[in-house]
């Protein structure tokens, strides 16, 4: 079974992702920040790497994907294939931090690499105010994100909202975090496991 937790910068995704798979044990595959030789870069020049990040991206969820499906073990994902495509590089675009000539390649190779993709089982969306990501984006101290600007987040979270408002591709499950704080709170916590046992299993 293949689990996987969307959401912004900030929003708590590696910390849920290893959270849930210790309460489960299940297997994990978490996003490539320490191993990923763009991202620095990226965020000293983003027009310069935008197109070179996403293509790293496209190239590890990919491969991340085909090895969850070659499992026989349940997996937990931090961050899907799809955040890239329709959040992440779109946003760029706009911004005029990717050509269009860039982004078309880009998405063009996401909609072939789609066609052999499939979809979580259920998807975890942690839905975030831009205060709230901010805080968490301090609180963690990696010193690469100090440059990430307020209105990059803000539009960030707006393209979430409209990805995750046409989700139809599995089981969707929302976590307001700004109102549960699993990351300190055994309560809230167990309140997220009962709604993942309720997608899973049909308790209620």
């Amino acid at each position: 079974m293949h689990i996987a937790i969307a959401g912004n910068i900030g929003a708590g995704k590696t910390t849920l992702t290893g959270l849930l798979a210790k309460h489960y044990n299940w297997d994990t595959h978490f996003e490539d920040v320490d191993d990923n030789p763009y991202l620095l870069d990226f965020y000293d020049e983003m027009q310069r790497w935008s197109f070179n990040l996403q293509i790293y991206y496209l190239n590890s969820r990919f491969t991340q994907t085909q090895e969850i499906r070659n499992s026989s073990k349940t997996v937990i994902q931090d961050r899907t294939i799809y955040e890239d495509a329709y959040i992440f590089a779109p946003n760029l675009h706009s911004m005029g931090l990717m050509t269009t000539r860039d982004f078309e390649n880009y998405f063009s190779l996401f909609n072939l690499i789609e066609s052999f993709v499939s979809a979580p089982d259920l998807l975890i969306y942690l839905r975030a105010s831009v205060s709230k990501l901010v805080n968490n984006i301090q609180n963690r101290g990696r010193e690469y994100e100090e440059s990430i600007r307020l209105d990059y987040l803000k539009r960030l979270n707006e393209r979430y909202e409209a990805w995750i408002s046409t989700y139809d591709k599995g089981k969707l499950l929302i976590i307001d975090v700004d109102n549960n704080h699993f990351n300190e709170n055994q309560e809230d916590l167990g309140k997220i496991i009962s709604k993942v046992d309720g997608e899973l299993h049909g308790l209620f």
